[in-house]
């Protein structure tokens, strides 16, 4: 599977479009590309160089456009006030990868743990001062299997589409 934009230092919107130029030559310039997206040349070297930051309805069009889901959760991660704060991935793995990181935090025993830790919690449904560490311990444990399933969303869209 190809994986070839991520954030890298290099603008991810640039690295996209040119990873997705290899199946569709429109996207090899600047020129046909913003042509495609009705935006000027300018703007697109713009947001390409990170001087300015592309609206949201033209991430989208970018995401579906160059095959690259990432590209939403990464502008929900590191522009959108609400999204920085979400447990999601803009790391488009492999479904390897990913499967095996989703696999390794279900451990069935650790499940376990989370559940009677959560369930000995809520019972009164108040956190005590005694509780909080747990509680802070499983929410954590949580957020790193929301990472996880947000890597899984990325990989199924970029290989079934977002239809599916």
């Amino acid at each position: 599977m190809d994986v070839g934009c991520e954030n890298t230092g290099i603008s991810i919107y640039f690295q996209c479009r040119i990873s997705a130029s290899k199946n569709n030559e429109n996207l090899r310039s600047r020129e046909s590309t913003s042509e495609l997206f009705g935006i000027s040349v300018s703007s697109l070297a713009n947001y390409e160089r990170g001087i300015t930051v592309p609206p949201l309805d033209l991430v989208l069009m970018m995401a579906d456009t160059y095959n690259a889901p990432q590209l939403k959760n990464w502008y929900c991660m590191n522009v959108c006030p609400f999204g920085k704060e979400q447990p999601i991935s803009a790391e488009l793995k492999t479904l390897e990868a990913v499967t095996v990181g989703i696999v390794a935090k279900l451990d069935e025993e650790d499940v376990d743990d989370m559940k009677r830790q959560l369930l000995d919690i809520a019972e009164d449904g108040k956190i005590s001062p005694d509780e909080e560490a747990d509680f802070v311990e499983v929410s954590l444990a949580l957020d790193k299997l929301a990472v996880a399933i947000s890597e899984l969303r990325l990989v199924k869209e970029k290989l079934l589409g977002k239809g599916q």
